[in-house]
């Protein structure tokens, strides 16, 4: 007699079997959200191929990061797992169960339904026969009373008397069928009525009972399987949580130190200490053991530049009064404000600032005629790259050839793998000459061996530079330069060739014995005038056409518009001395002024 409120509970369950299928799809969404994200991330940390990153993961800290980002890709696929899993053995399965559920609940309660119809056809019918049979018996007995009413009346002819009696047989006649009729209907919905509560009704209730036990089983194994799904990839992501913590415990700060050393050392040996002049003695100096006599007296002619690094030069000291007059600012000048790059590093480190150098000008004549110290110069202070790396320090060198000879082997054996490829090609058209012209790959063979010559050339050019380096070679002579500006083309800076004059065996810095005598007794003749000599003479004027901000040592600073005294051309390397007045003087870039030199000025060139 539940009828309804079955139906209602079953429509229910099937409500609570979709809201838990949406669930787990909401939840197989954000799996695959999480997994995207994770992939993501990991892509986005990822280093960069041909950049400085990649570089950077020889350190086993930067190893153990990159490995922590490739176990997070795959902590990442094992979500992507769980979202397929659960989207195969619990969502279309559920899917396809609710379908078939809510058919088969529509055919049980079809059934009920037609039963109840049924069960109420005849209970019209019985209805109708009864009402029937309750009129029949109610005419019967009016009929009867008629007739006896009109048999006692002595005034009623005896026709209208039969006519009575035969009124009232009819009608207990008919009475009499509808009492039949209204038992047979009473039997059959009696016997309808037991079989629709004790067979119909009890057999399509026990099949939505079924029916509903069937659906919570399944919600009840899906709730397994979504634990099961789960549970299935704790091993897989243990292993990637355990290959973090391997990768972390791998991370060895002693070897990144030794990477770092290895990267950065430069194979100079330290200078030595610098040693104390002392200015209360008479101008006329005693001979002691920094004098030109001692020095030849010992037969040992060493260039000291105030300290004791015998026959080395230290391209890093700073307090160098010697070294001082011969450099100027280290970085390449900035561009000017209108083409300024982010490369420009306008107001980097600098060499110590110049208050007075009097000598500067006869050392500047010296340095355009000895090569080397020009060239020593340009160490100090950098400029363009040279092809042979003579501007790096000695292990950095040795590193930068070592780079250009494998990479440039590479490309031979790149280039010998394609004329081996063009040969056999070649063979192939000789043999079958329907597939093509033999003559028509000669062009390309010719080329390809030009182009293995070439880069051989540039290979052994290389080498020998790192065979100088590893200390394989001799210091080379005259012959050797001449090679080198072979190889060159237009003929090897000067800087390059002294680089390598200056350069010993062992990787260090020094300089030939003629060149320490000359400087020595250059440095010897005008060492009592260091501090006496009067200014440069200004070799003409300039317009600074910028406002530059020489906050650096060796620099100094100018106002758009300012007129100033040019004291010294720009040597090549992008800078110009200028002074304001006695007292401040200093370089800024070549690019921010408008130079006019006096062509009387002695070394002034003339510009077109």
């Amino acid at each position: 007699d539940q009828f309804d409120n079955l139906e209602k509970h079953t429509q229910w369950g099937i409500d609570v079997l979709e809201k838990y299928i949406k669930f787990v799809k909401e939840r197989t969404e954000i799996e695959l959200s999480y997994a995207k994200q994770l992939r993501n991330l990991s892509k986005k940390y990822q280093p960069k191929k041909n950049s400085k990153e990649e570089e950077e993961y020889r350190y086993t800290s930067c190893k153990a990061f990159l490995s922590t980002l490739n176990e997070m890709n795959d902590y990442a696929g094992q979500h992507e797992v769980i979202s397929e899993n659960m989207t195969s053995q619990i969502t279309t399965d559920l899917a396809r169960f609710v379908q078939e559920l809510k058919q088969e609940r529509k055919s049980n309660f079809h059934d009920g339904r037609k039963a109840q119809q049924h069960m109420e056809t005849c209970w019209k019918q019985l209805e109708s026969s009864k009402r029937r049979f309750e009129r029949d018996c109610k005419e019967a007995d009016r009929a009867q009373q008629y007739f006896e009413k009109m048999d006692a009346d002595i005034n009623v002819t005896k026709a209208d008397v039969e006519k009575a009696r035969q009124q009232a047989q009819i009608r207990h006649q008919m009475a009499e069928d509808s009492k039949a009729d209204y038992s047979s209907s009473l039997q059959k919905f009696n016997q309808e009525q037991h079989e629709y509560y004790h067979t119909h009704i009890p057999s399509i209730f026990q099949k939505i009972q079924e029916m509903e036990e069937r659906r919570i089983v399944r919600i009840g194994e899906s709730m397994k399987t979504y634990a099961e799904v789960d549970r299935q990839v704790i091993p897989i992501i243990g292993k990637c949580l355990d290959g973090i913590v391997k990768a972390a415990e791998a991370i060895n700060q002693k070897s990144d130190s030794q990477l770092v050393i290895e990267a950065y050392k430069s194979g100079f040996e330290p200078p030595g200490d610098i040693e104390f002049e002392d200015y209360t003695q008479p101008m006329k100096r005693t001979v002691s053991d920094n004098s030109l006599s001692n020095s030849r007296g010992d037969g040992k002619p060493e260039l000291k530049f105030g300290g004791k690094s015998k026959g080395k030069l230290w391209p890093f000291i700073k307090k160098n009064k010697l070294v001082s007059l011969l450099t100027s600012p280290h970085q390449p000048p900035p561009p000017p404000p209108a083409s300024a790059s982010p490369s420009a590093v306008p107001n980097g480190p600098q060499s110590p600032k110049q208050q007075k150098e009097p000598l500067s000008h006869r050392f500047n004549e010296f340095m355009i005629s000895k090569p080397k110290i020009h060239c020593f110069r340009s160490l100090k202070r950098g400029g363009a790259t040279p092809e042979d790396f003579s501007n790096l320090p000695p292990e950095q060198r040795r590193k930068k050839l070592q780079q250009k000879v494998d990479e440039l082997n590479k490309e031979i054996q790149k280039e010998m793998d394609q004329r081996d490829a063009i040969t056999k090609m070649k063979d192939v058209y000789l043999k079958n000459p329907q597939m093509g012209d033999p003559a028509s790959l000669d062009h390309k063979l010719t080329e390809v061996s030009q182009n293995i010559e070439k880069l051989r050339l540039e290979a052994q050019k290389f080498e020998a530079w790192l065979a100088e380096v590893e200390g394989r070679l001799p210091a080379r002579g005259e012959q050797a330069r001449r090679q080198s500006g072979m190889y060159d083309g237009q003929g090897a800076p000067t800087a390059n060739s002294c680089a390598q004059d200056r350069e010993s065996p062992d990787g260090s810095y020094t300089e030939e014995r003629s060149q320490e005598n000359e400087v020595k007794v250059l440095a010897t003749d005008f060492d009592d005038e260091f501090d006496d000599e009067e200014p440069l003479p200004a070799i003409g004027t300039c317009k600074a056409l910028y406002t530059f901000e020489g906050q650096n040592e060796g620099t100094i600073s100018v106002i758009e518009g300012e007129i100033l005294y040019v004291i010294e051309e720009d040597k090549g390397d992008g800078w110009t001395r200028i002074r304001r007045n006695e007292d401040e003087e200093g370089y800024v870039p070549t690019s921010y002024v408008e130079v006019y030199l006096d062509k009387n000025a002695k070394g002034a060139k003339t510009y077109i």
